[in-house]
């Protein structure tokens, strides 16, 4: 168990560009994207004991943050191979 936030930077390094121009951008990217950061504030601070929370709980939080993460990779990739093909 990692007590480091994992920041959409962090997690997909290769679309760090990217990220932070499709946040600036707004729409459903930048929506998805701040969900992700909150939902992974509350993961981290769990995490690291700051936010007391039942395994459950926590375990749930994960999960949402792991969907959030693979729609946002979905979105970059699809987004990638729309630019390159």
């Amino acid at each position: 168990m990692s007590h480091v936030p994992h920041t959409l930077a962090e997690e997909f390094p290769q679309f760090a560009a990217r990220i932070s121009e499709l946040k600036q951008q707004g729409g459903h990217f930048a929506t998805l994207a701040e969900r992700y950061y909150e939902v992974n504030r509350e993961v981290h601070g769990a995490e690291s004991g700051l936010t007391p929370m039942e395994g459950l709980a926590e375990a749930d939080l994960r999960k949402k943050r792991a969907a959030l993460k693979d729609e946002i990779y979905a979105l970059l990739t699809a987004d990638a191979e729309g630019v390159e093909g």
